[in-house]
């Protein structure tokens, strides 16, 4: 006689649109690993900006339908695919990526998007790792090709991937600054690495940093909301500066002739375009960190799976990021 499949709740999207289309469904088949693949038994999963553009249908990256959305999961080893060696069942593990989605009971992941998860470490610090953290790394070490001793600005520095970044940067030796729209968010903000933090939401913030960094300019600023400041970021940076764009929500306005006196530069980064060697490169910095300690995941706002509309709604349209944003299981 045939064994019935096991059944777990998944959110499952099957057409693109608001965050109305994020359906949970109760009767969705557990998935089986195989060859080199691992099924986690999800504790948490980190829920990232990237997955509201691809819901709506705007994104390059457009999933078949029906599709399970997330990737950063943290949880339990359930299972093993026949060659996915390094893991073992009962293992805690982190994912930058999952093949079956993560906002789900079980996500399925091929073994070299998974990772050890330190006992120091809670599963909800786990989900929040993944596309934050690696993303941050891309950022400032592929892209921005940072070296001890420069200055960095992230530009929202207090959600996911800031707070990686100022964390990141400062462990690898940069002077870091950081802004924030929040009290509670600048005081993480330099809880987490940076050495000085300015209030986005003031008038002349700008001058501001102007003024504490003096003649030279800033080095690198990671920017997450390009579609805003840009042009300001062109207006800071020093001799051969680079603006790193992270994130973006819309057109902005700038002047080309700001990057020619200076031989600044502005760089694109998705976390996507990385290769096998490269994830690889940034996991073994990550690792490093969190065994000395430097890596240290803020947790924002929580949300039962029940609520991952509003979780989708709140990541967009809420009043400055604190931390990173999870679902928990």
């Amino acid at each position: 006689m045939a064994t019935r499949q096991k059944l777990m709740r998944a959110v499952r999207v099957f057409e693109f649109g608001g965050p109305e289309v994020l359906k949970l469904q109760s009767d969705i088949a557990v998935p089986i690993p195989k060859d080199h693949q691992v099924l986690i038994k999800v504790h948490a999963c980190g829920v990232n900006p990237v997955e509201t553009y691809i819901r709506s249908g705007t994104y390059s990256i457009k999933p078949l339908l029906p599709y399970t959305p997330g990737s950063d999961v943290a949880g339990v080893i359930e299972a093993v695919g026949d060659n996915a060696c390094a893991f073992k069942k009962g293992d805690r593990v982190f994912t930058s990526s999952t093949i079956s989605g993560g906002y789900a009971e079980y996500a399925l992941a091929a073994d070299h998007t998974v990772y050890k998860l330190p006992e120091k470490l809670d599963f909800k610090q786990g989900a929040a790792i993944g596309i934050p953290y690696f993303t941050a790394c891309r950022a400032l070490i592929h892209s921005a090709r940072v070296k001890a001793g420069e200055s960095v600005l992230v530009h929202g520095a207090s959600g996911g991937v800031g707070l990686a970044a100022c964390q990141i940067a400062r462990a690898y030796g940069l002077k870091v600054l950081g802004t924030a729209g929040t009290e509670e968010g600048q005081k993480i903000v330099l809880q987490n690495g940076a050495h000085e933090v300015f209030n986005h939401r003031e008038v002349n913030y700008i001058d501001k940093i102007k003024k504490y960094v003096g003649e030279k300019g800033i080095d690198v600023i990671i920017e997450m909301l390009a579609n805003v400041n840009l042009s300001k970021d062109l207006s800071l940076l020093s001799h051969g500066g680079r603006v790193i764009v992270v994130g973006n929500r819309g057109t902005i306005e700038i002047n080309p002739r700001d990057t020619m006196a200076k031989e600044s530069s502005i760089i694109g980064v998705t976390l996507f375009s990385s290769t096998k060697e490269e994830f690889q490169q940034y996991a073994a910095a990550l690792q490093a960190g969190m065994e000395i300690g430097w890596l240290k995941p803020v947790i924002g706002s929580q949300y039962p799976l029940e609520k991952v509309a509003e979780a989708h709604k709140d990541i967009i349209h809420g009043s400055g990021a604190t931390g990173k944003m999870i679902l928990l299981l």
